[in-house]
Order: structure tokens, then sequence, then C-alpha cells
């Protein structure tokens, strides 16, 4: 059987979800868990963008081994140099180049013309190949583009030394049969089509995503570009874990094969969840958490009877269950230090260890069972109070009870300054946040604000997100606390450091 390429851009187009931008420890640890997982391409990010991105993509480079980490780049010499200076430490890099084909970015956006297009994207190519070989070449909203001109660029970027050629609906336009009939055209006209490998990059806006990319499959493409939970600006992407499961569980249609551990799809897909703030929801494909659920008496007895009669998957394949209880409140600093390795998580000093183990100390107190999930929460909430933070809560008190008005008395270190402050609110979560606003006066308006479980039992931890906007940016916050009023300080506290932070994004999508 033929094996597909699996090209993840969680790194890089996953995060041009509003709110969702990672951190350089949290871009590493998805790294090392996407390595983890048998992903064949990490696109680790955008190396113009920032200074920020550039060193998390030197950074993954160097530790990454197994997997081909690779750095988007316009067709522009600056992003395609700086692309190669990213990855140069790489055991496998890849730079993937791209420009607009169609008539409405070439004519609004870039303002060249085809014959231009044509010679800035073999120059960007020729300019990657001075840095690896393994040269990747997108046409930016190929749904849209005149399939002569696609074949007269791919053609050339081909003669060039692209190795591969991607096909993107950059804005999610197509549908099944209409994409499947593009990609085989395509490989048909192109001269020397069979030299590189055909990929093919779908968005979701109208919910087809993953149905297009595997009716590019099934028409003679041999990469999909996907990402956990399809994670991805406005609807997203197509889903990595539903385009493997999708090729698994058919391979009597497909006869085709991934690198993929599926054993690690579940935990790949927590991991980001909790990073980036975005939940699951529960009826999401393979890695809801209903997903697995019958509610219905007829399909609890023909499971029970007999699985397969309303399963086409077991739930411990795709990693469901594997969350197994790794710690305990005796757990010795050695125990911790191993696990978080074996999780992928390696705190950059000693200093931050011990402030991690104390935390763990102090949640095992707290709950009886602690789980991987718990872990990567903890970590992630340690790294979000860094000592450069703004602000920091320092104490929280908080009354609510029947019939009387609920009352939030805090404090909160500002910049080494603590400030004590109290307000009153609809609930304990409305009061904390207007005792918050008290002190900082952010003038930030509140997009969303989401509570979920970490692991189960109510002792489980509360994972908060919130999603606050002011002056054209959005950012997302999070907290994590045994205490769900707590982690909903903590997460508007994470969000208002974000924005007081000013990062810039400069992200293309493609």
């Amino acid at each position: 059987m033929d094996q597909i390429i699996i090209f993840d851009t969680t790194l890089r187009d996953g995060e041009q979800s509003p709110g969702a931008a990672m951190t350089k420890e949290e871009k590493m640890r998805i790294a090392r868990q996407l390595e983890k997982l048998g992903v064949d391409v990490i696109e680790a990010g955008f190396a113009a963008a920032s200074p920020g991105d550039f060193e998390a993509i030197s950074e993954i480079a160097k530790v990454i081994k197994n997997s081909t980490v690779c750095s988007l780049a316009r067709a522009s010499e600056n992003d395609v140099r700086r692309a190669g200076e990213a990855i140069q430490h790489a055991a496998k890099g890849r730079i993937h180049t791209f420009i607009a084909t169609s008539k409405i970015h070439m004519e609004n956006k870039l303002r060249m013309t085809e014959d231009q297009v044509v010679e800035r994207a073999v120059q960007a190519v020729k300019w990657a190949l001075e840095y690896t070989n393994d040269v990747e070449f997108s046409a930016e909203d190929a749904v849209r583009s005149e399939i002569d001109f696609l074949v007269r660029v791919f053609e050339a970027v081909i003669d060039a030394g692209a190795k591969t050629i991607n096909v993107p609906d950059t804005v999610g336009y197509s549908i099944p049969a209409v994409w499947g009939e593009r990609m085989a055209a395509l490989i048909k006209r192109v001269k020397n089509s069979d030299k590189v490998v055909w990929s093919t990059h779908c968005h979701n806006d109208l919910g087809m995503a993953v149905a297009n990319s595997l009716a590019a499959v099934m028409n003679g493409a041999r990469q999909v570009e996907c990402t956990i939970n399809g994670l991805g600006e406005r609807a997203g992407n197509a889903s990595l874990e539903e385009i493997v499961m999708a090729i698994k569980t058919r391979s009597d249609i497909f006869n085709l094969t991934t690198r993929i551990d599926t054993t690690q799809i579940v935990p790949s897909s927590k991991l980001v969840s909790t990073i980036t703030g975005y939940p699951v929801q529960p009826n999401k494909a393979i890695v809801g958490a209903n997903a697995f659920a019958h509610e219905s008496g007829i399909h609890q007895d023909g499971v029970l009877k007999h699985r397969e009669t309303y399963e086409i998957m077991r739930a411990e394949d795709v990693g469901w269950g594997a969350n197994k209880l790794t710690l305990g409140k005796l757990s010795g600093r050695n125990a911790f230090r191993t696990r978080l390795k074996e999780l992928g998580i390696e705190l950059e000093s000693e200093d931050a260890l011990n402030a991690a183990f104390a935390r763990f100390k102090e949640l095992a107190d707290k709950k009886s069972e602690i789980f991987d999930e718990d872990l990567h929460a903890l970590v992630s909430d340690e790294v979000m109070q860094d000592a450069s933070e703004m602000f920091k809560l320092a104490y929280l008190q908080v009354a609510s009870q029947t019939g009387e008005i609920p009352h939030a008395i805090l404090t909160l270190n500002v910049d080494g300054t603590e400030k004590r402050t109290e307000a009153t609110g609809g609930g304990p979560v409305d009061a904390t946040f207007k005792a918050i606003e008290n002190v900082v006066n952010s003038e930030c308006e509140l997009l969303l604000y989401s509570v979920n479980n970490i692991t189960s039992g109510t002792d489980a931890q509360g994972e908060v997100t919130v999603r606050l906007a002011k002056g054209g940016r959005i950012v997302n916050g999070q907290g994590a606390d045994t205490d769900i009023v707590v982690a909903s300080a903590k997460a508007y506290l994470n969000g208002l450091n974000k924005l007081f932070a000013k990062a810039e994004k400069l992200n293309p999508q493609v």
C-alpha cells in the first residue's frame, strides 16, 4: 500500500485561530507530541513573521529528529532566507513557499501579472534550494485559480526543483467531487507530475475540509495538510485525526497507510486543546468526549453483545483510556521529572522544575488522582505565571450564597505593587472579574467565557478559557485550578497580560 504523508500545520495555521498564539515553550511541547504521534512533516511556523516565531522554529529544528521540520515563507527573498536560517539545524528540513494564483488575489492583493507571479514563484523555489533540497510550493487560492494558469505555474516550479506541489482550498470553497476532479486534472496535465508529491490543504468554511482532502487523496494526492482538532482560522482546517482514522478504518477503499501512531491521537488532541484554550466539542469525531458514548438503549444493548454492531473503531485504538493514573501525593521528585519527560515536557531549569513540583504537591493534596492532562495543565499554568507578567493574583476571597449578592475581595500584584479591591456582581465569577477591572481598567471586551473539566470526578481541575478583545486584538487567556473561581481569575489575568504584552502576529493563510 502507498503511504500518505501527514503534514501537520497546527503550529502555524492552527495558531492563526483568534487568541491561539503559543509561546516557544508551548510550541516545543506540541512539536514533541507530534513527533511521538508519528507526523511526517511539522510546519513549525512562519519564520519571517517575528523574532519569536523564528526562534521557536529554530529550537524545534534542533530537537526534532524523526519528523521533517518546515517553515512557511511567502515568495519573497527575505521570507525564504529567514525560513532557511530557521531550519538550518534540522535533521530533516523543508521550506514551504507560496504565492497566490487566483485572479482576485493577483489583481487585488499582489497587483502582479501572471508572468510576474510565475517568475516570482520560480525565484522563490531557487532561493529555497540554497538551504534545502526539500522545497514545497503552494498556489494560494488554487480553488479559484484558472486551471490553465495552475498548470503553467506548477510546471515552472517543478522545473525549478520543487519536490512537493500543494493545491490548497484556501477559503474552503470547494466540494469533494469538484476538488477530486481538479486534483486528477492537474496530475494528468502537468508535465513531470510523477516527479513530485502532490499535496492538498483544505479549509473548513463549508464543513467539507476532511471530505475534500480525502477526495484529493482518492485522485492522486499523497500528502495531506491538516491540524490537530481541525484547529485554524475561521472555521478551521481538515482534522488530522479524522483524515488518519478514515484512511485506516476504510482501508478497503483507500488501500493506503500512514505513519501515525493512532494511540497518540487523543493525548495530542488534549494537549493542543489545553495549550490553545480551544475546547473540543463533545460530539467531535474521534476525539470528542462522546465519540464512543452510547445513550440509546438499543445501541447500548448492541454494543454489549458485539462491539462492532455500532462501533467502527475501538476507543483504545485512538488513545482513549490512555490517560492512566500516573502520580499521587506520595510520588517523589524524580518520578515527577520522569513523567514530564515522557510527556515531552522539559522545563528550562531546576528552579522551574522545583516550582512545578511544588504546585504538583499542592494539587495532589486537593485531588486524589493525578492524570496526564493534569500535568499538562499544571505546567501550562506555571509557565503562564512568568515573573515578567504585569498582573498576578495574590489573594482572592469570594462570598456567594442564596438570596445575597456575590461579593469578591482580591489582591493583585501589579508590577511588584500589591493592590487590594472588592466588587459585587451577578455571580462569583462576575464579581471577581469586576474586582480585577477596578484595578486594571483595561476597557477590553469579554468575547468568550468557557469552563471545562480537565479530568473526571468532582475533584477535577476546572480549566477556564476567556477570550478578550481590545483595539482589534483578540487573545485567549487560560487558567486551571480545582476551584473554578480561582481558575477564572487566573484565566482573565492571563488574557490581560497577553493584551498588555502587545505581541504582534503576521501569519499568512494558506
